[in-house]
């Protein structure tokens, strides 16, 4: 039974793989669809990740404040370094505000 399983495994994922190739052969010419494409990775990570981050921490106002400061040097263009490192930072002081209260 677990040899049917793994079948229809290999075959689903064989299809989805397969009938966009086979269903699109030309290039994409409209607009719509191009840019719906183009931002369907960014969407489907953001929707994974968020959530992990919102609950990574202790406590949900921790994760806040690291998103809001990883948010606001992101909007200033500011490196992916600082921007991690500032997002850690205020999270950790967070958290150290929040034992305290």
């Amino acid at each position: 039974m677990v040899y049917v399983y793994i079948a229809v495994m290999a075959l689903v994922t064989y299809l989805i793989r397969v009938i966009p190739l086979t269903v699109f052969r030309g290039k994409i010419e409209n607009r719509y669809i191009r840019s719906f494409l183009y931002y369907v990775p960014y969407t489907c990570l953001t929707a994974m990740t968020f959530p992990a981050i919102l609950y990574a921490t202790e406590s949900i106002w921790s994760a806040l404040a690291g998103v809001f400061v990883a948010g606001v040097l992101a909007f200033y263009n500011k490196g992916l370094v600082m921007v991690a490192a500032a997002a850690c930072l205020a999270v950790f002081l967070a958290e150290q505000v929040l034992t305290f209260l």
